[in-house]
């Protein structure tokens, strides 16, 4: 199985001048641009996936979009793999019209308590991490030998690199991941040794497309 896990690109929330809290935005013009160079390079680059997937947020169903369009798919939408503090601690997903906002300290800081301190049945990091692993395991399971496409979020990729790596739960290192980069990992079932392979990390050749792009212009 190859796994293909997208960042979504640049949104409105990712500002560092946005002030109105946790809202399920969409792209900023950076951030079509970066979703339509993704998918000219993606179907360029990379054969056809058997599947897409996208978190149901806004910015990745944004992002998502133009790629399924380029390969001529369509999309199987996905709540395990919304960024954190989005769903409940059942994984089940808040509106998103009505999304919580988070407490004042960082998730790895303290895993075990809820983000979301005036929601009765907000999600802790060690929640998260259990909704983007059962996605994960639930993949190698339906989808063996297949190519997957996930769009996604930084944290979901974060975490993603926790349960392939057996990270424990006290996080040392951020896994930083630009607006519309690329992860890509291969699953292999090995007798006695590593089952995962990490590909690459980050990759945002299409970047390139963007510049050329803004020269032509």
């Amino acid at each position: 199985m190859i796994l293909f896990l997208i960042r979504h690109g640049e949104s409105f929330v990712n500002l560092k001048e946005w002030d109105k809290g946790n809202v399920d935005t969409g792209l900023t013009p950076l951030g079509e641009a970066q979703a339509q160079a993704l998918a000219k390079w993606l179907a360029a680059e990379i054969p056809q996936p058997d599947i897409i997937y996208s978190s149901t947020m806004k910015r990745a169903r944004e992002t998502a979009a133009p790629v399924a369009a380029a390969y001529g798919m369509s999309i199987q939408y996905e709540d395990r793999i919304r960024e954190i503090g989005n769903n409940q601690r059942d994984h089940r997903p808040y509106p998103n019209h009505a999304l919580p906002d988070y407490g004042d300290f960082w998730s790895s800081e303290r895993p075990f308590t809820p983000l979301n301190p005036l929601e009765e049945d907000s999600e802790a990091m060690i929640h998260f991490r259990a909704r983007v692993g059962t996605f994960l395991e639930e993949l190698i399971h339906k989808h063996d030998g297949q190519t997957i496409m996930s769009f996604c979020h930084g944290g979901v990729i974060d975490l993603s690199f926790d349960h392939i790596f057996d990270t424990g739960i006290w996080r040392r290192c951020e896994i930083w991941t630009r607006n519309t980069g690329i992860t890509c990992f291969e699953y292999i079932d090995h007798a006695n040794r590593e089952s995962w392979r990490l590909h690459y990390h980050n990759r945002t050749d299409h970047f390139e497309l963007i510049e050329a792009a803004a020269d032509a212009g």
